[in-house]
């Protein structure tokens, strides 16, 4: 880990600049408008022409600012400053041409940083492939155990602008990032961030692996007090050894294991502490009981321990890290216990929308009748089933790409019976669940983590967790 200066945002005076918003949507529109009440010249540029974004453009022209729909692509005349939507990709031609004039770009976390005042609240950072939300959201509770003013922002959909420039005054945020964002946020120094893991997803927007890497990384450029990462995971380590920090900023790790001095870990059903205790050689400091982590499941408790990682890097005592876990309640279709029908559990994980999250959901159960299959995104699954082929009782497979989830089973787990349903309609779901029924035994668990994302067949991975729980519950009602 080096340390050395470390280099604060400059202030920048928005007064009559020329800044261009790339993209409409959840964050070009709030930040179009916050620019334009700064004063500056603003110009949106979008790739799209639709319904949507005509009433969006409407909104903004009534304001005073331009907006150019169907043209993304031109950098408009003596812009000063783009400030980008996180999903615009980096080999866009607008950032090539904002390059070669020397023009910078942001995106909203690094505006929001910017824009911060001189009594603004800390910083905790979270970052990783999977677990994000959760860790954000547990990390919120356990800061709100012990009394101090927080929100849940970031990636997490509730807005840092809105968090920044509002009236409601915060002690610290937890704040959820994306690689998308960290790589438009040069600026950003957290109090303390962690890196949850890393595996292969958006490879296609970053390049490489190389690449994804490195933007998740820059969530530690800076830290000043902890930089906490996964011991099981070398690559979440390997990048805080290259971070940039401030003097006396610590390797913090978080383990499912006893912990080493400096980490947080497990110790005979508690979660210990002994990274943030005097004498760290010698002392541990309980946490909380596993039994306080919902749902106990391995990764939910590495997400446990990375939020209270963080947390006790702020200085949170003990007790609040246990109230905090034991008043969080996680968010629908993560892990979540449908119902129990003739002795077998259904459990909805539609949020499994990558093998990285299907991999940690299938570890938590054994035995087990998958129901699996969506939009690939470029996945892979043959690792995904090779470590759960002796946890599976059956596959039932839904979806555009499910042929290649098929075929990985065929490989890795040729016991394995499989049902191909052939479909991507809506309908599907209940038939899966239906099938699954049917390959289940009494004290097995049908767990829906389909490793691939859902807009194949479904509006989100929402609606699709909805599906399956309203097919359960169908079984259900049948019975009774």
């Amino acid at each position: 880990m080096g340390s050395g200066q470390v280099t604060t945002s400059e202030p920048f005076d928005f007064q009559g600049k020329h800044v261009t918003v790339a993209g409409l949507g959840v964050s070009g529109v709030p930040a179009a408008k916050v620019l334009h009440g700064l004063g500056a010249i603003v110009t949106v540029v979008n790739d799209g022409d639709d319904e949507r974004a005509r009433a969006q453009a409407a909104d903004l022209e009534a304001l005073g600012v331009t907006v150019r729909l169907g043209d993304g692509a031109t950098l408009p005349e003596g812009t000063d400053l783009i400030v980008t939507a996180p999903g615009w990709q980096p080999d866009k031609p607008l950032f090539a041409a904002a390059r070669q004039a020397g023009v910078p770009v942001w995106g909203d976390v690094e505006l929001a940083w910017r824009l911060r005042g001189p009594d603004a609240a800390d910083w905790l950072a979270v970052t990783g492939t999977n677990g994000k939300t959760t860790t954000v959201q547990m990390l919120a509770s356990i800061l709100k155990a012990a009394g101090l003013r927080t929100a849940a922002v970031g990636n997490i959909g509730v807005s840092l602008l809105d968090a920044v420039l509002g009236e409601e005054k915060y002690d610290v945020l937890a704040v959820e990032l994306s690689s998308y964002q960290l790589h438009w946020a040069p600026s950003l120094r957290a109090h303390s961030a962690a890196v949850l893991n890393l595996a292969p997803d958006h490879l296609d927007w970053h390049g490489s692996m190389e690449a994804y890497a490195a933007d998740k990384g820059r969530i530690y450029e800076g830290n000043r007090v902890a930089c906490v990462y996964n011991v099981a995971d070398k690559a979440t380590e390997d990048l805080v050894r290259e971070a940039d920090v401030e003097e006396g900023c610590r390797a913090v790790g978080f383990t499912l294991g006893t912990p080493a001095p400096s980490q947080l870990g497990v110790v005979e059903g508690l979660l210990v502490d002994r990274a943030f205790v005097e004498n760290r050689q010698k002392n541990a400091q309980e946490l909380a009981e596993v039994a306080d982590v919902n749902p106990p499941a391995p990764h939910n408790i590495a997400n446990a321990l990375a939020a209270a990682a963080l947390a006790r890097a702020y200085g949170v005592p003990a007790k609040a890290v246990r109230n905090g876990l034991r008043a969080f309640t996680p968010d629908a279709h993560r892990i979540a216990h449908v119902a129990d029908v003739d002795g077998v559990a259904y459990i909805d994980d539609s949020k499994a929308t990558n093998t990285h999250a299907a991999e940690a959901s299938l570890a938590a159960y054994d035995p087990i009748v998958w129901i699996a299959g969506g939009l690939a995104k470029g996945a892979t699954f043959d690792e995904l089933v090779a470590k759960s082929a002796k946890r599976l009782r059956a596959a039932v497979l839904i979806g555009a790409d499910r042929a290649l989830i098929r075929e990985a089973l065929a490989r890795h787990a040729p016991e394995v019976p499989v049902v191909d349903l052939d479909r991507t309609d809506t309908g599907a779901m209940r038939a899966a669940v239906q099938e699954a029924r049917r390959l289940a035994s009494p004290g097995d668990t049908v767990l829906l983590a389909p490793a691939c994302a859902s807009m194949d067949m479904f509006a989100n991975y929402n609606k699709r967790g909805d599906a399956f729980a309203d097919a359960v519950r169908e079984l259900g009602s049948a019975d009774g």
